[in-house]
């Protein structure tokens, strides 16, 4: 039974060690952190602009800021940093990270493309195997909560939109991409040049739930989920050997959650879904309350079930190190 349990390091990592030594845990913990804020100072600096043409094009906040009345600008500016506009503009900003995560991976770390996961061979079909599995595995957590009484699809939005709807698919698409990129891609690989697996994985899990900390409604378990679906992610993209999978599979879940079920997205919310649906009050141990159903245990049954089943079936791709379990030792 171990022997399911046994993961190898990939290919890219091997090139990656090649490129440049593994540095030590702390130093590889510090420097990821470093990456993160700059990223994120480029992100500001795309959406800046973006904001400040909302702000002036927006007759409700523009006559609250001529009255004066504090409580009317504060209201206006609230309902802007929940319109559409600005969530697209925010999803598609976060080509900052991918970016900034690129450039430090080529001109610092003096890594390939290809160690970061993006592999060219079967490029298509990875990303549309990882866009089917998670459609099914988020609509798995969706059934589970229906049939336990803790969702109700009401029926068709009334609030879809076919235009917005298919920028949120383009913008997701590229956030998605974003934090696989920067959590797998870089760090994950980073930090297996020099530790096992099992450190690469944990540390990458534990700081993409982190990244999630300010986020509305946000819990233990909406934690611990996070941290779950970091783990899942990390296997996938180890098994793969690349990242397009990974990247399409994180781009649909965060889709769907919101802009097809009618749900928050990591307690961010959206009126633009297909479907219209209502969690059940009561039942936020199950649905996840306003956080998302990544809050609750439906999302933790899934995300569990679906690292066992990659754990156990199918072969590794692009493996080059000698076979190494989750608890293996330091080399």
């Amino acid at each position: 039974m171990q022997q399911l349990f046994k993961l190898k390091k990939p290919k890219m990592v091997a090139e990656a060690a090649a490129a440049q030594k593994g540095l030590h845990i702390i130093l590889e913990l510090l420097i990821f952190v470093a990456v993160f804020l700059v990223s994120t100072i480029v992100q500001m600096a795309v959406l800046t602009p973006v904001e400040l043409i909302l702000m002036f094009t927006d007759a409700d906040y523009l006559n609250a800021a001529v009255s004066g009345d504090v409580q009317a600008i504060t209201l206006a500016a609230e309902a802007l940093m929940q319109s559409n506009a600005l969530s697209i503009a925010m999803l598609f900003s976060t080509a900052g990270m991918i970016l900034t995560t690129l450039l430090f991976c080529k001109l610092i770390q003096k890594r390939k493309m290809t160690t970061v996961g993006f592999q060219k061979p079967g490029m298509w079909k990875e990303y549309m195997c990882g866009t089917g599995i998670g459609f099914v595995m988020f609509s798995v957590a969706v059934l589970i909560c229906v049939l336990t009484g803790s969702l109700k699809i009401r029926g068709l939005s009334a609030t879809f939109s076919a235009g917005i709807f298919i920028l949120f698919v383009l913008g997701y698409m590229v956030q998605g991409m974003a934090e696989e990129v920067l959590c797998r891609g870089y760090f994950l690989v980073s930090v297996s040049r020099r530790y096992p697996l099992a450190a690469g994985i944990a540390a990458n899990a534990v700081f993409f739930a982190a990244l999630h900390l300010l986020n509305n409604g946000i819990t233990v378990l909406a934690f611990i989920n996070l941290v779950l679906f970091g783990i899942f992610a990390s296997i996938y993209f180890i098994k793969r050997g690349n990242i397009w999978g990974v990247g399409a599979l994180h781009s649909i879940w965060n889709l769907v959650q919101g802009n097809f079920y009618g749900i928050s997205v990591s307690g961010m919310q959206t009126s633009c879904s297909v479907l219209d649906s209502e969690m059940v009050a009561g039942r936020e141990l199950i649905n996840g309350g306003a956080f998302g159903l990544e809050g609750g245990l439906a999302v933790t049954i899934v995300l569990i079930a679906g690292s066992l089943i990659l754990l156990m079936t199918g072969q590794q791709r692009y493996v080059e190190e000698p076979a190494e379990t989750l608890v293996g030792n330091r080399p």
